[in-house]
């Protein structure tokens, strides 16, 4: 008692499918799998421009080393 076997599951996926449709779940993953890659997308770019403003500053201090 308890726990929810394979077959609960079952179930409850063929209930959503009858209830939802499956056009309807398959939007709505491509809309998640979509978000999810703007997301990391995002994320990727913000870690490049992190990573050009570290150098860009190294570079100035490098070039005031030399100029001391």
């Amino acid at each position: 008692m308890g726990g929810l076997s394979i077959w609960h599951w079952i179930i409850v996926l063929v209930v959503v499918v009858l209830i939802f449709g499956t056009k309807k779940l398959r939007n709505a993953g491509r809309d998640i799998g979509g978000a999810v890659h703007d997301f990391k997308k995002g994320m990727n770019e913000g870690n490049a421009e992190i990573e050009a403003a570290k150098k860009a500053k190294d570079d100035v201090i490098e070039h005031e080393k030399k100029d001391v």
